[in-house]
């Protein structure tokens, strides 16, 4: 009985971290989730040493991207959470993989409150973004967007290095 009751806890435990998909909130959770662990696993899998690449001069290196991605996190969430933007300047100042990789995973913690307090009933609210009103379930799905838009420009770095980016992983 005890290992029943122990196995029933567990599982609605599982449940409950599992967005519900049926709802307007549910789904840009769920990408968020995704492409954040795709993100913070090419951080890590790319080498130190890679981080400055680029593959054309005109663009981003490896770790500028992230730490675009990072700082876009913060403008995003904190407009979702009607707070200021902390504006880390991540891109700017942090260089190395460890700093990088750090940042990284704060931006997505801050950023996981926005999403963890969507609602159904809180998505249609609106906040002020990039100079308009704008509802929480937009300026979230414009968040998960770009970020699953940085993860591809990251994806061609990593297939340039020859590295399996994290999506394409077994």
């Amino acid at each position: 009985m005890k290992l029943l009751g122990t196995l029933m806890m567990i599982t609605c435990a599982a449940l409950a971290q599992t967005p519900d998909l049926k709802s307007a909130s549910g789904y840009p959770k769920m990408v968020q989730k995704q492409v954040t662990a795709w993100i913070e696993r090419a951080a890590e899998k790319m080498p130190e040493e890679e981080y400055a690449f680029k593959p054309d001069p005109a663009v981003r290196s490896f770790g500028q991207v992230l730490g675009h991605i990072a700082d876009a996190d913060y403008l995003f969430c904190s407009s979702a959470l009607g707070e200021s933007n902390p504006a880390p300047g991540i891109e700017k100042t942090k260089t190395t993989k460890a700093e990088l990789k750090s940042a990284l995973h704060d931006a997505f913690a801050y950023c996981s409150r926005a999403y963890d307090t969507l609602t159904d009933a809180s998505a249609n609210e609106t906040v002020k973004a990039f100079g308009q009103e704008r509802n929480k379930l937009g300026v979230l799905w414009f968040n998960a967007s770009h970020n699953l838009e940085h993860y591809g420009n990251l994806v061609v770095y990593m297939r340039s290095k020859g590295i399996v980016p994290p999506s394409s992983e077994k």
